[in-house]
């Protein structure tokens, strides 16, 4: 198994890292996501496709962590805000406008554009995210 491992490890660690941190906007963040997915990996003997699991786990941390981030900021005081890196003008105009689209939406342009899977790809990993909801997010009336 440990050999297994640290295979997985060296194949999706930097890619893993690259989608956390279009979600994060920060390196050290990035990082600390991808390496706790990783851990719990370790913990599962069960994983048939670690690449998949590995993308769907990094999007979800991801989304627990700008949860508790926003959560932070609304109740701070004072105090420093993370250390971002710098981006150019495109990258602020690219974050603008995914910032605007539903998270379901972002997620997808992220699989699609960034990590370059396919529509049957996509759909498999947005539907396992769905059926994760809890019934009353799936059975939402209409707007």
């Amino acid at each position: 198994m440990r050999g297994d491992f640290e295979a997985i490890y060296a194949e999706h660690f930097a890619p893993m890292v690259r989608l956390a941190y279009v979600t994060t906007g920060s390196v050290p963040a990035a990082e600390d996501v991808v390496q706790e997915v990783f851990i719990a990996l370790l913990a599962r003997a069960d994983v048939r496709e670690p690449g998949a699991w590995l993308r769907k786990a990094v999007i979800s941390r991801c989304t627990s962590w700008l949860r508790r981030r926003r959560l932070e900021r609304r109740h701070a005081v004072q105090g420093p805000l993370a250390q971002t890196v710098p981006i150019g003008p495109e990258g602020v105009a690219v974050r603008d406008g995914l910032a605007k689209l539903r998270p379901r939406h972002r997620a997808a342009i992220f699989l699609r554009y960034y990590l370059d899977l396919s529509e049957a790809e996509i759909a498999e990993a947005l539907a396992v995210g769905r059926a994760r909801s809890s019934p009353s997010c799936t059975a939402r009336t209409p707007r």
